[in-house]
């Protein structure tokens, strides 16, 4: 079985083609950064047009580099959602239009999905079941992974995600856009402990988050005195601190809670090197191991698409005619695959 799939739920366009039996064959990304920096965030219409604009041409290129002919495809995979509804049509129609003109099946993906099967693709995969951390900048959960397909919610943010408290935190120090990136090469150069800001519903059982209130205090740090160098790394390493030990103390309650001795870290937050480094030191304690997809494949691609598009291919979920989009889709809709 061979996959095409393409990921447009936001503002990076692109394709991949994955073989269940070679694995990854060839993959290409355009990335809007540089088209969205001017305005400090992602406009959803620019994203939508630019989509339209680079899918196609990176479709030819990835089939093209995987010596891939339409008629070796098993099926086309899209992402469906969630995410922006303009930029999620632009890759469902061209998606389902390739598919019936190729004559082969069309599979809905599920983002997060995506994202949590990424680190299928590493040469060590985690066992299942598992836990998984997945946290970007519109998503902080806490997942009990029993299987693919079978996700059981154990922990939500009740406001702003931990990627927006990243990138909220570097707008406000005057940091360029994309600020989670930005902000944590800032805090490098700074220690994380000059400011006090609170660690968000550490104090209280559960598994929820919480992000709001940090961000609130970081405004009131940046506002407090005149932003010289030093003040605003101090600031930075700050914030990032108090975001990390946050999501590592959650999750190492979630581990002792499920019982669960594997934790998978998804989605584009798994990418910076604090938190990479506390949950490894932390994990091990517990006698747990910490899992991540490359760092190329922490932030949106289609390669994880394609993943999650063939587990869905191989258990008989195909997509009708119709092309469909949700902009808001809860995981926990989604069902058991009764093949992986």
């Amino acid at each position: 079985m061979r996959i095409l799939a393409l990921e447009s739920s936001c503002d990076e366009s692109a394709v991949a083609v994955f073989d269940a039996a070679r694995g990854l064959l060839a993959h290409a990304l355009f990335s809007q950064i540089e088209l969205h920096r001017v305005y400090g965030g992602v406009v959803p219409e620019l994203a939508s047009r630019d989509h339209v604009r680079k899918l196609l041409p990176l479709v030819r290129t990835t089939l093209a580099d995987a010596d891939t002919l339409p008629a070796d495809l098993a099926a086309v995979a899209y992402t469906a959602g969630p995410g922006l509804i303009g930029a999620l049509l632009t890759g469902a129609a061209l998606g389902r239009s390739l598919a019936y003109a190729w004559g082969c099946p069309a599979v809905a993906v599920h983002h997060l999905e995506g994202h949590l099967l990424a680190p299928l693709l590493e040469s060590e995969p985690p066992p299942f079941p598992h836990l998984a951390l997945l946290v970007s900048g519109g998503h902080t959960l806490l997942i009990d992974v029993v299987a693919p397909g079978d996700y059981r919610l154990l922990g939500d943010t009740r406001d702003d995600a931990a990627g927006e408290a990243f990138d909220k935190s570097a707008k406000l120090l005057g940091l360029p856009y994309p600020g989670g990136p930005q902000l944590a090469a800032l805090a490098a150069t700074a220690t994380g402990d000059a400011f006090k800001f609170p660690r968000p519903m550490l104090d209280r059982p559960g598994l929820e988050f919480s992000f709001s209130g940090l961000k609130t205090a970081v405004s009131m740090a940046v506002q407090a005195a005149p932003l010289d160098a030093r003040r605003r790394a101090e600031i930075a390493a700050s914030a990032q601190a108090a975001i990390v030990e946050t999501l590592v103390r959650k999750s190492l309650r979630a581990l002792e809670e499920t019982g669960r001795d594997a934790l998978v870290v998804a989605g584009g937050v798994g990418a910076n090197q604090l938190l990479r480094r506390s949950l490894r030191e932390s994990v091990v304690r517990l006698g747990a191991r910490v899992y991540y997809p490359r760092i190329e494949f922490c932030t949106d691609n289609a390669a994880m698409i394609a993943v999650a598009g063939l587990a869905r291919l191989k258990s008989g979920c195909v997509e009708p005619l119709a092309i469909r989009a949700r902009a808001r889709w809860p995981l926990t809709e989604l069902g058991p695959l009764s093949s992986v």
